[in-house]
């Protein structure tokens, strides 16, 4: 079986620049515990490997005690969460990807503006609780463009941004229905990232390529549940697994191309793995 691996699965910048960080706040450690304020992935098999090694992770700044190190997660966290670690007496490393960084601050900017948050993106996930941290109580988050149209109030100041993982075609559709029903000038912050984005193009790409796709990575990953979405969207049949266990060489009898992308959790090994698996089918 021939299998296309996508030049781009695999871990992004914020995500290696995380765990660069929390591995070296292991190497540091003199003995206080090093926790982390929730998972510091969306990646099940990495989270089980750190806590081999000691880490604890916990759900909230109660939990921390004086002399613990905590270590704040990729997808960043609330203002007043950051705020309550810092009362606790712990010693805070911030994790938090650049992109996601930049763009709170870029919220914070608009919003001290007077403007309210429209916000492409999943309201339960941490990064979008931290993002709205950032902006007043009136902003709006949406995931589909019906749902926007739904709730959003002719005449009122707002700026338009998104979760750093989101489908950039769909932000641009937002943006230009916006465009069309707006009275008012409206701030467009490009918070997506650029490897997401290259990251769906080139699954968008290889998916026109091939009989079927693979996307390996964590459930609970929003980056990898687009790829998904964003693969079957061109009507290529997809599977997603988070390791090469769970592939089934049924799925895949009489294929013989098959494309093979992954989030931006998951590890090398994890996407060796998989292609060794689909190459002895």
């Amino acid at each position: 079986m021939d299998v296309i691996l996508a030049e781009t699965a695999g871990f992004c910048m914020g995500v290696s620049l995380a765990l660069k960080k929390l591995d070296s706040t292991l190497e540091e450690a003199t003995g206080n515990r090093i926790r982390t304020l929730g998972p510091i992935i969306h990646n099940p098999q990495v989270l089980e490997a750190y806590a081999a090694r000691g880490v604890d992770v916990i759900t909230t700044p109660a939990e921390a005690m004086p002399g613990d190190t905590v270590v704040i997660r990729a997808h960043g966290v609330p203002q007043e969460t950051e705020r309550e670690l810092q009362a606790r007496g712990v010693t805070v490393h911030d994790a938090t990807c650049p992109r996601v960084k930049k763009a709170q601050l870029l919220i914070a900017r608009q919003t001290e503006r007077g403007r309210t948050l429209l916000l492409y993106g999943e309201a339960d996930h941490p990064e979008v609780r931290g993002l709205l941290s950032y902006a007043d109580k009136n902003a709006i988050v949406f995931e589909t463009l019906d749902e926007l149209k739904e709730r959003v109030v002719p005449g009122t100041d707002y700026f338009l941004a998104a979760q750093t993982t989101q489908d950039r075609k769909l932000f641009e559709k937002i943006h230009e229905y916006l465009k069309h029903v707006s009275t008012r000038p409206l701030p467009v912050l490009e918070t997506i990232c650029d490897a997401t984005r290259i990251r769906q193009d080139e699954a968008i790409r290889i998916a026109r390529e091939v009989e079927a796709m693979v996307v390996a990575g964590g459930r609970n990953s929003g980056n990898t549940r687009r790829l998904v979405q964003v693969v079957r969207d061109q009507g290529t049949p997809c599977t997603h697994v988070e390791t090469a266990d769970e592939l089934n060489a049924d799925d895949f009898r009489g294929l013989n191309r098959i494309g093979l992308t992954a989030g931006a959790s998951t590890p090398d090994k994890i996407i060796r793995e998989i292609v060794e698996r689909l190459q002895s089918f």
